[in-house]
Order: structure tokens, then sequence, then C-alpha cells
């Protein structure tokens, strides 16, 4: 084990590699092993099993997303704010689609109480204080952009936007634009 200089940190860039390449659901120990051409047995000893693998991906993928998001945001407020939010998670998923997909992976509540995901929500709220909007509409708002964001990202994914104009960043521009006028006129309950 150690002439390969396997650790736990150096297997889940690798299984992170692993998803970005062939998919997140082809990520296993077994497909980590042959990766590195050992035993499987050899890893168990910095991993539990593929879901353990997979849930420390989940937040690596996380970390990583929240660390930009953060950049992206840092002085930004209003329709500025909410592009560079909406284009780190796009940009994340194009460049990162494996890790894109580990971060939706539902982890346990502890887990995620303990996970970057925390950061995401926290940074969405701090961006909707532009917008004006109190509880429970914050939470509503939300719920929304991250339908939105994930939704168009696995849409333009799977190639159900390729089959017709206009270009699809031309649509996400209209669907930023489109959310920035519904959240400055939030409907009243």
């Amino acid at each position: 084990m150690g002439r390969v200089g396997l650790t736990t940190e150096r297997l889940v860039r690798a299984g992170a590699e692993l998803a970005d390449e062939a998919g997140f659901e082809e990520v296993t120990v077994s497909a980590l092993a042959r990766r590195f051409d050992v035993k499987v047995a050899s890893l168990y000893s910095h991993v539990k099993n593929s879901q353990d693998l997979r849930t420390r991906i989940a937040l690596l993928a996380l970390e990583e997303l929240a660390d930009r998001a953060a950049d992206a945001l840092a002085g930004r407020a209003g329709k500025d704010a909410l592009t560079a939010l909406a284009n780190v998670y796009r940009d994340y998923a194009h460049q990162h689609p494996g890790r894109y997909a580990a971060a939706q992976l539902r982890l346990d509540p502890e887990t995620a109480a303990a996970s970057a995901g925390v950061r995401h929500a926290q940074m969405t709220r701090a961006l909707l204080r532009g917008y004006d909007l109190a509880e429970p509409d914050r939470t509503h708002a939300v719920r929304l952009l991250g339908s939105v964001f994930n939704g168009y990202v696995g849409l333009e994914q799977g190639g159900s936007f390729s089959h017709s104009a206009p270009d699809t960043d031309e649509t996400w521009a209209r669907v930023l634009d489109a959310l920035d006028a519904l959240l400055r006129n939030w409907p009243a309950a």
C-alpha cells in the first residue's frame, strides 16, 4: 500500500476524477482499485465502502463549489450576485459533471449539517437579502433558485436543449433576467 502512496485524500480525488470521466454512478471501490492497480482490500483502510467513497466525493464537490461561489460573490449584490452564483453552478457542472452529480447526493442529516452545503444555503440567503425578501419567501426563493439552476444544468447536460435555436447561453442569460425580475417583484402571499 505504501508503495503507491495511497491516502484517503488521494483516493477521494481519484474518485472525483473517475466520476468526471465515467460518471458518478460508476464510482466504486473496485473501480478505484483497478485505477491504482491494487487489490480492493487495500483500499478499505482508507474508505469503508463505495457509499463512503461517494459521500466523500460529494463533500469534496460541495466544498469546491462553495469556495468558487464565495469568490464569485465577493463584493456583488442584486443581479450581479445572482448571475455570479448561477454561473458558478453551471460552469462547475460543465467542467466537472461527475462531481456536480456527486454534489446532489443525499447526505444523512448529520453529514449534511457538517458539510459545505450549509455555506451554499448561507450564500444564497445572503444574495437574497439584496432582493428584500422576508421569511418564508426567502426560503421559497432559495428553493426556486436551486430548482432552476439544477434543472437547467441537468437538462442542458442531457442534451435536451441541443435540438433547436437559440443557443443555450442566450437562454441562460434570459432565464437569469427572468429570475432577477421575479425576485425584484416577488408576489405577495
